[in-house]
């Protein structure tokens, strides 16, 4: 996620370092960069100079102040600020209060409407506790009316429907209705999108709007399209003034526009951010957590968030017995796999973590690793997973040979098992880190 702004960005602060303090002359030279960096990024060069000034000004004040602080890290504390202004400041949440409240979605075509109403249902449904009635009000788009019902299904929430009604006005009023009386907490209406802005899409959505009154109107915006998805998200606030922004595809080759010009050009706050395909991978949009990404420093408190979402206490407590009692199994195994599945991709949790998008950023991190390792493990007896010390060569082969994978990919699965099982054991009882540095030269 914005590697490439955030390597401008890097270079930009790296000027700085060796320098004594901040000056007129390598205060000017940085902010050039940086400049340079955030226009690259599809930032629109009025906001990119705006910002740049503001942080001019800021670090021209500064001459005197913290003289402790070197000029690179003191550069990038005042570039983090007016990122996070920038991005609007504080989370803003969404509103869903009403009998029921009722959430516009609206949003070009292929911007990611569809997928983004499924997992604010589930967010919904799973952070809030509430009664959630999924509406397909696109009745252009093939198969969009079937793509709403695998969705509540998989998500476990209602919908409403009406295939043969070719008006999305009067299915939007009836599914009100239909939520009134069968007590649902709030309908999310998914509407069609185009595949550019014109005036039959907006007469639509107005209609629509303006027949439903919704509680909340979001709209839903591709971030890999950069600035065209700031100048769409101003035509579409010019017509319905809707509520706040939601960013899709994160995950992508991101540039940062969007994110970093949409608020200010359209005053409206930007509420989520969704990365993947995946339904549990929707966050709250925090600018501060979003500028620290940009800036390559990670966003531990998403990730301890996400890890707390999947954490069981009363399981992890039978863990660290069987830990402490070296009997870690593949089940077990098993059993983590797929509470780190369940956070969410690999690399994307990787750059969450401070340092660490840096060191990854070439690393191809593919989760389909995660299918190896499960379809050796799934190939097993239960009576093999239970017990791990059954697997010798015969077996090894037939498990080999059940999940279509090499002998050699099941003894280095198996070899990688044995070591982490010997260092946990080895950790709680204490004496992990003694035998961590046995291995590091000089060391006793």
């Amino acid at each position: 996620m914005f590697e490439s702004l955030n390597d401008k960005l890097d270079k930009a602060f790296k000027n700085l370092s060796g320098t004594g303090k901040l000056t007129e002359i390598n205060i000017a030279q940085s902010v050039k960069e940086i400049r340079r960096a955030l226009v690259g990024a599809d930032v629109n060069y009025k906001i990119a100079k705006e910002f740049t000034d503001k942080v001019k000004d800021k670090a021209l004040g500064s001459e005197n102040i913290l003289s402790s602080v070197k000029p690179g890290d003191l550069m990038v504390k005042i570039v983090l600020d007016e990122m996070v202004e920038l991005m609007g400041g504080q989370s803003v949440g969404i509103n869903v209060k009403g009998k029921p409240g009722v959430v516009l979605i609206a949003g070009l075509q292929g911007s990611g409407k569809t997928t983004f109403s499924g997992k604010l249902a589930k967010y919904l449904k799973e952070k809030k506790n509430m009664k959630v009635l999924l509406t397909a009000c696109d009745v252009y788009r093939p198969a969009a009316i079937n793509q709403i019902s695998v969705l509540a299904e998989q998500v476990g929430v209602g919908v409403y429907k009406e295939e043969e009604n070719k008006n999305p006005v009067s299915i939007a009023e009836n599914a009100i209705v239909h939520a009134t009386q069968n007590s649902y907490n709030v309908v999310i209406i998914d509407t069609a999108g185009r595949l550019s802005v014109d005036e039959e899409m907006m007469n639509e959505i107005e209609s629509i709007k303006s027949a439903i009154e919704p509680t909340e109107t979001l709209f839903v915006v591709d971030s890999m399209t950069g600035q065209d998805a700031v100048n769409t998200a101003k035509a579409f606030n010019d017509r319905i003034n809707y509520d706040g922004v939601v960013l899709t595809k994160l995950d992508g080759d991101t540039r940062g526009g969007a994110a970093l010009s949409v608020k200010y050009t359209v005053g409206k706050p930007i509420k989520f951010a969704s990365t993947g395909e995946k339904l549990d991978t929707l966050d709250v949009f925090h600018p501060e957590r979003m500028a620290q990404r940009i800036l390559g420093m990670g966003d531990i408190v998403s990730f301890v968030e996400r890890a707390q979402e999947q954490f069981d206490e009363k399981e992890a407590k039978k863990l660290e017995k069987k830990i402490r009692k070296n009997k870690f199994d593949f089940n077990d195994f098993l059993g983590q796999l797929n509470q780190i599945r369940r956070m969410g991709d690999i690399k994307s949790l990787v750059g969450m973590i401070p340092g660490m998008s840096k060191m990854t950023k070439n690393l191809d991190i593919d989760d389909s690793a995660f299918g190896k390792v499960e379809s050796i493990i799934l190939s097993m007896t239960p009576n093999e997973r239970a017990n791990p010390e059954l697997l010798n060569m015969s077996r090894k082969k037939r498990i080999a040979k059940g999940c279509g994978r090499g002998i050699h990919e099941v003894n280095m699965f198996m070899k990688q098992f044995d070591q982490m099982r010997k260092m946990m054991h080895m950790m709680s009882k204490g004496k992990g880190m003694e035998k961590m540095m046995q291995g590091f030269p000089g060391m006793k």
